[in-house]
This record gives C-alpha cells, sequence and structure tokens, in this order.
C-alpha cells in the first residue's frame, strides 16, 4: 500500500507522451456523493509520501481542484484520489469516467506528514477525510506504531475503506451520526474514552473544519501532539495565490506550501471558518448550476 512496495520503479526513461496523458484508468462510485479515480501519472506515483496532494485542472474554464493523494502504485505508475461531489468543480470532476483524460495534474504539492515511531497513535477520519487519512494510518502503523483508528461519517453509506483500514489497524472505531453504522455519535467520544483510559503519544485528524477543531479541543487539556491537515481555500497551490493562507502560532502559514498538516493546538480556527465562508454564497450558485446542467 501507498508506498515503493506496491512494485519496482516504472522506469521513467521508457515514459511516452500517451503514457503522460493522465488517464482515469478506473471509477468507482463509492456512495451517491464519494467517488474514487485511478489515474495514470507515473511521475506523481514515484514521489509521493503520506499528506501530499494535487492539482487538478479538468479544462480551460474549470476550476483548479486541490485534492489529496489517497493511495498510489509505483509499478503501475498511477494515482488514486478521492473525492466528494459538493460543488460544481467536483461535480464536474464526477462526470468523467474511465479512459477519459484530465487536462492538468500538478504534484506531489505540500510538505508529506511527519511520520516516526511515537508510541500509541489514533488516526481520525471524518467523511471523505478518511481517503487522505488512510496513507497516513498506514504509515504509522508502518513505523511501528500501536495504530488505532477511527472513522466517522454522517451515516453509514459515507463511511469508505473499511475493509483496509481494519487490516492494517491494531482496533478500528467507526461511528455515525444517526447511529446507522457502528457506534452512535461522534469521532471526539471514542477518541475522549480512549485519552482517559490509556496513554495515547498521537493524534492525527482529518475531515470536515468543525471535526478537526472538536478533536484539538478533545486533547488539548491532555497534552497529546495533535495534527491535522486543513483544506484552506486553494488556487495554485505553491505559495503564489496568497489565498490558503492561515493563522498557526499567531504567525501566517500558506497551507500549499507550509502544509496541509498543521499543530492543531496552534491553528486560529475562527479565522480559517471565516475565510472558507468567504466565497459560500458564488459556492452555492455554481453548485446549482452544475447540478442543474447549466454553465453559469
Amino acid at each position: 500500500m501507498c508506498s515503493k512496495d506496491h512494485g519496482e520503479m516504472c522506469n521513467l526513461a521508457e515514459l511516452t507522451p500517451d503514457s503522460m496523458r493522465n488517464t482515469i484508468v478506473r471509477k468507482q462510485k463509492l456512495s451517491p456523493v464519494l467517488t474514487l479515480f485511478e489515474i495514470r501519472a507515473p511521475l506523481i506515483a514515484n514521489s509521493a509520501k503520506p499528506g501530499q496532494f494535487v492539482i487538478v485542472w479538468t479544462g480551460e474554464h474549470g476550476e483548479r481542484l486541490p485534492l489529496t493523494i489517497s493511495d498510489w502504485d509505483v509499478a503501475n505508475g498511477t494515482i488514486t484520489l478521492i473525492f466528494q461531489e459538493v460543488g460544481r468543480g467536483t461535480i464536474e470532476l464526477g462526470r468523467l469516467n474511465e479512459g477519459d483524460d484530465i487536462l492538468s495534474l500538478a504534484g506531489p504539492l505540500g510538505k508529506p506528514t511527519d511520520i516516526e515511531n511515537f508510541g500509541t497513535a489514533v488516526a481520525i477520519g471524518g467523511g471523505v477525510g478518511t481517503a487522505i487519512a488512510r496513507p497516513v494510518a498506514y504509515a504509522l502503523k508502518q513505523a511501528g506504531n500501536e495504530l488505532i483508528t477511527i472513522v466517522g461519517a454522517r451515516e453509514k453509506s459515507l463511511i469508505i475503506l473499511e475493509d483496509e483500514l481494519r487490516g492494517f489497524s491494531d482496533d478500528l472505531i467507526i461511528t455515525t451520526d444517526d447511529g446507522s453504522y457502528g457506534r452512535k455519535g461522534l469521532v471526539t467520544e471514542p477518541l475522549k474514552e480512549l485519552l482517559e483510559s490509556r496513554k495515547i503519544d498521537f493524534v492525527v485528524a482529518i475531515g470536515p473544519l468543525p471535526m478537526m477543531r472538536a478533536v484539538s479541543d478533545t486533547t488539548r487539556p491532555y497534552g497529546v501532539k495533535t495534527i491535522v491537515s486543513l483544506d484552506a481555500i486553494m488556487i495554485d497551490g505553491t505559495g503564489m495565490c496568497g489565498g490558503c493562507r492561515v493563522t498557526v502560532g499567531g504567525k501566517t502559514k500558506f497551507t500549499c506550501v507550509d502544509g496541509p498538516d498543521f499543530d492543531a493546538h496552534q491553528v486560529d480556527w475562527d479565522e480559517l471558518r471565516a475565510r472558507k465562508a468567504f466565497y459560500f454564497d458564488e459556492e452555492r450558485k455554481d453548485r446549482e448550476a452544475a447540478t442543474a446542467g447549466g454553465d453559469n
């Protein structure tokens, strides 16, 4: 999984223009709103590390979408992206099919997650954030950590990658808001039980902003190192536009080049929430237009 253990590195000298077309080789609907693409991208597959992302651009008038790499296969030269169709850009991306090409795929971008043997690590994925948490969780286990994985979603159909996560986790806890699968409640509830009952050395949380903030608030009193992967508004992915700036520890950081991982206890969550809501009305109109099949 998620490493060069997939096989021998592909021979870059044998790459041809045809093999560099960013072709979708597999499409899978994981739920009504969650889609998996396996994409031919040998250069990215050869360099990808846990926590990094790509910028996807589907066409001249399309959005530039930052999507975290969920998996990669070095031998086959492919990367896997899992995304939720919630905005115009992701809805239009989801309309592509196997055999279609993605116009531009830039990456891997961002700093890889710092992986070491902390002791007992808890990896938390919320919704589509589970796809981002998977390579990080696997790397933590490979580094020798005892790994406890917590997966949460609104309801059962949004739980993804359960079998894979169970395969390498020492313990897997699933929660749903409505109780339709696993235990009813939020991911912070079993997390707090763990913090109160045993020594936890490291926590990584990836998912919706309210979930990550709640995890940060939960671990703070226990002094446990907690990392979150932020999804600030991003355009170019190289630190040039400044759209993804966040305040961490009282200093301005750029999510795309300084992150996306940051110390959860140092993030200015109020500022981040306000910035993410800045284009809410425009995003809503675009989403409605895309759902209706319109162009505006």
